[in-house]
């Protein structure tokens, strides 16, 4: 009988595949490359995490273990979300209020509540715009912004 879960996925979410699908590019190493420095080889569900801990960044160069060329981190599959820190930014500089960044992050349930508060009276506001400004605020999915 075979695993059903060979992966050991513990849930199902939209950054990680269904239960017995592996990652996009699964089974293929990367190595990082920092201050003119190669790091790895990690895989893709590493680099994932190494971008949630803020360890990767999505100017990093990677380059996979094959001998492909220099590629930018945010490139791979799976690593970084689809959404862009500079559109979230300006979102929460013009439109925070509103909830309208939370939103654009997928968080449907605080863009509402935002929106009715108006910004929590302008606190809230504030206080994501100096989160997605640091870069603490990820995706609904988890994953850093790019």
């Amino acid at each position: 009988m075979t695993d059903p879960n060979p992966y050991n996925f513990q849930k199902n979410t939209p950054h990680e595949p269904a239960m017995g699908q592996p990652f996009p590019g699964a089974g293929r190493t990367y190595f990082v490359r920092t201050f003119d420095q190669e790091h790895g080889p990690y895989d893709i569900p590493t680099l994932a995490q190494m971008a949630k801990s803020g360890q990767l960044k999505p100017e990093h160069g990677v380059r996979a273990s094959d001998g492909q060329q220099l590629q930018p981190a945010s490139t791979l599959p799976g690593v970084f979300s689809d959404k862009e820190w500079m559109t979230a930014l300006l979102l929460s500089v013009f439109l925070g209020s509103l909830g309208i960044d939370r939103f654009y992050l997928g968080y449907t349930g605080l863009g509402v509540a935002k929106l009715v508060t108006l910004g929590g009276c302008g606190i809230w506001a504030l206080i994501d715009l100096v989160l997605i400004a640091m870069r603490n605020v990820p995706d609904s999915d988890g994953r850093a912004l790019r």
